[in-house]
C-alpha cells in the first residue's frame, strides 16, 4: 500500500520536479517507508511514489520501478494477491526477478501483455506506467474500486494522484469546488464517481483504464464491469450440484481470507459481532494465522443493544485470538474529530468509527488488517434487498391509481422544477420498468433534490443537478439480472465504492495502515454472487456461520442484526467542529436526520464553500 502521483506535459516544456515532490509528500502518511521519484531525460514526464512495505521490505521492492530495457517506468498502490501464481508462470517464460515483490510481477507482466493483462490481476491497485517508447502514459484501477486514482488535465499537463487533496497541494490546481461534486455529496452522503468535490479532477472508475498518448489524446477503456460479473455469476451457479453450495461457499472464502493473508508483515483484523468478520476472524485462525482483533465502542452504548463489544469479545475468546476494545467517549471525540477531519480527502458522512479502530489498530504496531466489508452487498445483508423491489412493483402500479395518480403527478412536477430534464425523464422511464434505482435514491439519499436549494445557492443546484444528469456513472444493469442482482449491483457500485471503500482507504492512510477486504474480491463474487442472487444460500448471510470449522457461538446467530453506529447527534452538540449546521436557518428549524445535519457540516467547514451555501 502506497501513495502514488505523476506529471505528464504531453504540450511541451518540462514538469515542475516541486510540484511533484510537494504532491508526493502531501501523502507521507500513505507511504513512511520510503519514497522516490523518477524524470523523464527530456524532462517531460515525473513519477512519485511514497511507500508502506508490505510485501518484500528489501529496497528491491522500491518504486518508481523501470524495466531493465528502460522503456517501461512504474508506480504502483495496492496488492496483487495472486502475484505468486504470476509470477511462476512469467518465470516460466523466461523472466528472471531482482525481488520477490508484487510490483516487480506487475511491471514484467505489462511489458510482456501491456493493458490486456488487466483481467488477470486479483487484487486492490491503482497503478501508472509510462512507455518511454510510446511516449503514452497509461492508469489503470481495480474492478471493484477499493485504491482510489484521481486525475486532471490542465494547461497541457496530466496529473495523477491516490488523493485529491496531494493534487490540490502541488499548488497547480484551484480549490474550486465542482457543482456536480457538492451536489452529488449532499444528494448521497460522498462524492460519486468518477466526480470529485473539486473542479477539472476526476476519479478514474473502476474496473477502467486511461491512456494519455504524447498528444495529449485520452483513450478509456472498461476493462471489468460488476452487472456483467453478476450475470456469468448467475450463469456458472446453475451448473452448481443442490447440497453443494455450502462447500463452495466455504472453499470460496477460505481461499480468498488466504490469498489477503499475503504479508511480510503481521496481520489484524477489525471485528464486530457481525457475522462478516466473524467468519473472516475464524478463516484466519482456521488458516493458522495468530490474528490479533481490534473492536470500537462508545461510552453511550454500554449496556445498550447497539452495543456490540461484547458480543465481539466472545467472538474472540470462541476462537482464541488476542482482542482489544477501543471504548470511545465525548473526549476522545474533542480529540480526534479535528485529526479526522483534517486528514479527510473529499466529504463523507461516514468512516468516523474506522477513524478509531484504525488509530488503535496501527498504534498496536500493525500494517495490515482484515475488514469485514462487502458481506453485505455480495449475500443480501441489508434491508434494501428486500425492499428495493417492492417499491419497483408497487410504484407503477400506484402511479396509475387516483387519487394516487394526482399526487404522483405533484411529486414529479415537483422534482421536475430541481432536477435536469434527463434526471426527470430517466425517473419517469425507472418509475415505468419498476426500476430499483428510484427507490434507491430514496433509500440511500442524504437530501432530496428539492431540499437542495435550502443549503445551496439555486443556480449552484440546477448547474449541479445538470452535471450529474450529463456523467454521474450508473452501471449497466444485465437483462439477465433478477431484483437481488439489481440490488447487489447498485449497493456495489454505489454505496460500497463511493463511501465505504473510499473512506476505508483515506482513513486507514491517514494511519499508514493498509485495510483488506477479503468479502471484496472479484474471484469471489463471481464464485459465490449468483449463488446468493438464486436464493440458494439462505436468507441474508446465515449460511456464513456453516463455513467454520468451529462455528460461532449460539448466541452470536442468534441475535438480531445491529450496525455499528456511534453516538454523532450528540457530538453534533458538544464538538465545536461539528456546530457549523447550526448556522443554516432551515437546519435549525427541521427536525432534520443527523445525517444529514453531519454532511451539511462537512461540507460547511471548508472555507471554499463559503458564498455557495445559504445560511
Amino acid at each position: 500500500m502506497c501513495g502514488i502521483n505523476g506529471l505528464f506535459a504531453y504540450a511541451g516544456g518540462t514538469v515542475s520536479r516541486d510540484e511533484l515532490l510537494a504532491t508526493r509528500d502531501h501523502m507521507i502518511a500513505r507511504g513512511p517507508d520510503g519514497a522516490g521519484a523518477w524524470f523523464s531525460a527530456d524532462g517531460r514526464v515525473a513519477l512519485g511514489h511514497r511507500r508502506l512495505a508490505i510485501i518484500d521490505l528489501s529496497d528491491a521492492g522500491a518504486q518508481p520501478m523501470s524495466s531493465a530495457d528502460g522503456r517501461y517506468t512504474l508506480v504502483f498502490n495496492g496488492e496483487i494477491y495472486n502475484h505468486g501464481e504470476l509470477r511462476v508462470e512469467l518465470e516460466a517464460a523466461g523472466e528472471r526477478f531482482q525481488g520477490h515483490s508484487d510490483t516487480e510481477v506487475l511491471l514484467r507482466l505489462y511489458a510482456r501483455e501491456g493493458a490486456a493483462m488487466l483481467p488477470r490481476l486479483r487484487g486492490m491497485f491503482a497503478f501508472a506506467v509510462w512507455d518511454a517508447r510510446e511516449q503514452r502514459l497509461f492508469l489503470a484501477r481495480d474492478p471493484h474500486g477499493i485504491k482510489p486514482l484521481y486525475w486532471s488535465d490542465s494547461g497541457g499537463v496530466v496529473r495523477f494522484a491516490s488523493q485529491v487533496q496531494a493534487l490540490l497541494a502541488g499548488g497547480a490546481l484551484p480549490r474550486q469546488v465542482s457543482p456536480g461534486g457538492l451536489v452529488g455529496f449532499l444528494l448521497w452522503g460522498s462524492v460519486p464517481e468518477p466526480f470529485t468535490f473539486y473542479q477539472g479532477i476526476r476519479e478514474l472508475p473502476a474496473g477502467s483504464s486511461l491512456t494519455v498518448d504524447h498528444a495529449g489524446r485520452h483513450s478509456p477503456h472498461s476493462f471489468w464491469r460488476l452487472g456483467d460479473a453478476l450475470a456469468r455469476s448467475m450463469r456458472l451457479a446453475r451448473d452448481i450440484p443442490i447440497g453443494e453450495e455450502a462447500a463452495v461457499l466455504r472453499a470460496s472464502l477460505a481461499e480468498s481470507v488466504r490469498a489477503h493473508l499475503v504479508a511480510d508483515v503481521p496481520v489484524g483484523a477489525f471485528l464486530s459481532a457481525g457475522l462478516d468478520s466473524s467468519t473472516l476472524v475464524g478463516l484466519a485462525h482456521e488458516a493458522g494465522l495468530d490474528i490479533q482483533t481490534f473492536t470500537v465502542t462508545a461510552d453511550e452504548l454500554r449496556g445498550k443493544p447497539d452495543d456490540e463489544a461484547p458480543h465481539a469479545a466472545e467472538i474472540a475468546r470462541h476462537f482464541g485470538v488476542p482482542h482489544q476494545i477501543i471504548s470511545l467517549t465525548l473526549e476522545h471525540a474533542h480529540e480526534g474529530v479535528p485529526a479526522f477531519l483534517a486528514a479527510m480527502d473529499q466529504p463523507t458522512i461516514d468512516g468516523i468509527n474506522t477513524w478509531f479502530v484504525t488509530e488503535a489498530t496501527r498504534r498496536a504496531g500493525l500494517k495490515v488488517a482484515l475488514s469485514g466489508l462487502g458481506g453485505d452487498e455480495l449475500l443480501g445483508g441489508y434491508p434494501t434487498f428486500q425492499r428495493l423491489p417492492e417499491i419497483g412493483r408497487q410504484v407503477p402500479r400506484l402511479a396509475a391509481r387516483p387519487p394516487l395518480s394526482s399526487l404522483y403527478r405533484q411529486a414529479h412536477a415537483l422534482l421536475a422544477r430541481f432536477s435536469s430534464g434527463k434526471a426527470t425523464r430517466d425517473g419517469e422511464k425507472w418509475a415505468a420498468a419498476g426500476d430499483p434505482r428510484l427507490a434507491y435514491r430514496w433509500q440511500r439519499g442524504l437530501f432530496m433534490p428539492w431540499e437542495l436549494t435550502r443549503l445551496v445557492q439555486p443556480d449552484v443546484v440546477h448547474a449541479g443537478l445538470a452535471e450529474l444528469a450529463a456523467a454521474e456513472a450508473w452501471e449497466p444493469v444485465p437483462a439477465e439480472l433478477n431484483d437481488f442482482a439489481r440490488v447487489s449491483l447498485l449497493e456495489s457500485s454505489r454505496y460500497m465504492r463511493n463511501q465505504l471503500l473510499r473512506d476505508t482507504d483515506w482513513v486507514g492512510m491517514a494511519h499508514s495502515l493498509e485495510l483488506r477486504t477479503p468479502l471484496v474480491d472479484q474471484r469471489l463474487s463471481e464464485q459465490v454472487a449468483g449463488l446468493a442472487a438464486l436464493g440458494r444460500l439462505g436468507p441474508g448471510k446465515s449460511m456464513l456461520a456453516s463455513t467454520l470449522v468451529h462455528g460461532l457461538p449460539e448466541s452470536i446467530l442468534n441475535r438480531p442484526k445491529t450496525g455499528f453506529t456511534l453516538p454523532i447527534w450528540a457530538w453534533l452538540h458538544k464538538v465545536e467542529e461539528l456546530s457549523a449546521w447550526k448556522r443554516n436557518t432551515w437546519l435549525r428549524r427541521t427536525a432534520t436526520r443527523p445525517y444529514a445535519r453531519w454532511g451539511y457540516v462537512m461540507v460547511a467547514r471548508l472555507p471554499e464553500t463559503q458564498g455557495l451555501l445559504i445560511n
